[in-house]
């Protein structure tokens, strides 16, 4: 009975560090509770069992735990949380020198407010007044400041 209770404590206490390290990093709950598990697992076999019982399971509870974290930092886990690719998109820059005020065009996505538009060809971001404007919607530039283009749709 107490080796099961011991060897529980330290499984549980396993996994919940590598909960800690896969899924939830920086909340350290699930950490710190899996340090105490494995921790009075150790110390249950010193006072359930001999001393020379309690060094072995304290050795092979530090051996699982470092080959623990060192597969779960090493393992190819790592990489579905990793951005393999980078952003090539772009704010309006030198766009807006084609555009001016009063040109028409249309809307290519939902605007909530922001979203994309065609003027002549020319996708580009705008930002409507706060209104929920479809897709498609004919719109027309109300003004033009830095890089933000501010529109409305044509009634």
């Amino acid at each position: 009975m107490e080796w099961t209770i011991v060897l529980s404590l330290i499984l549980a206490g396993l996994a919940l560090l590598l909960v800690e390290i896969l899924f939830i990093p920086g909340t350290t709950i699930a950490g710190v509770i899996g340090f105490v598990c494995i921790v009075m697992g150790m110390w249950l076999s010193f006072r359930y069992f001999s001393s020379v019982a309690g060094w072995i399971v304290s050795g092979g509870a530090t051996a699982a735990s470092a080959t623990a974290i060192y597969f779960a930092l090493t393992s190819k886990l790592w990489m579905r949380f990793a951005l393999r690719g980078s952003n090539n998109s772009k704010v309006n820059e030198n766009l807006t020198d084609n555009l001016s005020v009063g040109m028409e065009g249309k809307t290519v996505s939902v605007l909530r407010p922001v979203g994309n538009a065609d003027f002549l060809g020319q996708i580009v971001e705008v930002k409507s007044l706060g209104d929920y404007i479809l897709p498609d919607t004919k719109i027309r530039i109300i003004k033009i400041e830095l890089n933000q283009i501010f529109i409305k749709p044509i009634n």
